[in-house]
């Protein structure tokens, strides 16, 4: 039997982020758990491309349109499940017990968000995403995506967007996504740098003019969370 799950991950200059999510992958690996990993890159200049070809990645360039590289990425898969992962989220250890558990249930699923290093500041968003996720089903991009390809499929895929792709999937399937087993860890650099408030203010005003106006948050494709 064919391993069911193609791994799909969006790139941009990543080779600070991508080397620490592919390594984490590899824990499927001996479960047969994992069909291929494609990498879909919005052109980088970087060591991403050497980096994905080391892994034994597919290596896909296009525009540099978050929510189109996640499709052009899922058009070319071929496995029965697709899981979407940003570059620097890594799957904590048992990710793929947790996985294969759910694969049996058919329906998408996301996984419990954690920072790295992120203390007291990171544990209050981490409650709050997770929080979300589970009230509105409404989870983000860094906290991954399992989804069954006929469904994605069914529901149109992510669209040309390079913000907000993630929320507006998760409308698609509401009511049919559940929290995972698993942990998705992300590093809290970014929001130490910007700061835990302002970031994450930035964060709920981009998602609450998505929810009021989503064709508006749509055409304004570059603005980024």
């Amino acid at each position: 039997m064919r391993a069911p799950i193609s791994v799909v991950i969006p790139t941009l200059n990543s080779e600070d982020e991508l080397s620490d999510t592919l390594i984490a992958l590899m824990e499927g690996l001996p479960l047969g758990m994992i069909r291929e990993v494609i990498i879909s890159d919005g052109g980088s200049k970087d060591a991403t491309q050497r980096i994905a070809e080391d892994a034994g990645a597919t290596f896909l360039q296009g525009e540099a349109i978050r929510g189109s590289q996640l499709r052009r990425g899922a058009e070319v898969a071929k496995g029965k499940w697709l899981l979407f992962l940003l570059p620097g989220t890594v799957l904590a250890p048992g990710w793929s017990k947790s996985v294969e558990l759910h694969l049996k249930d058919n329906e998408p699923g996301y996984g419990r968000l954690s920072f790295v290093n992120g203390g007291f500041a990171g544990s209050l968003v981490s409650a709050w995403a997770n929080m979300r996720s589970r009230l509105f089903g409404l989870p983000f991009g860094d906290q991954s995506l399992l989804v069954p390809a006929s469904l994605y499929n069914q529901i149109g895929g992510h669209h040309d967007m390079n913000s907000m792709e993630d929320v507006a999937i998760a409308r698609a399937l509401k009511g049919r996504l559940r929290p995972l087993g698993y942990t998705a860890q992300v590093s809290a650099v970014h929001y130490k740098r910007d700061g835990w408030f302002r970031r994450g203010r930035r964060s709920l005003w981009s998602l609450l003019r998505f929810l009021v106006g989503p064709n508006r948050a749509k055409s304004n494709a570059k603005l980024q969370r």
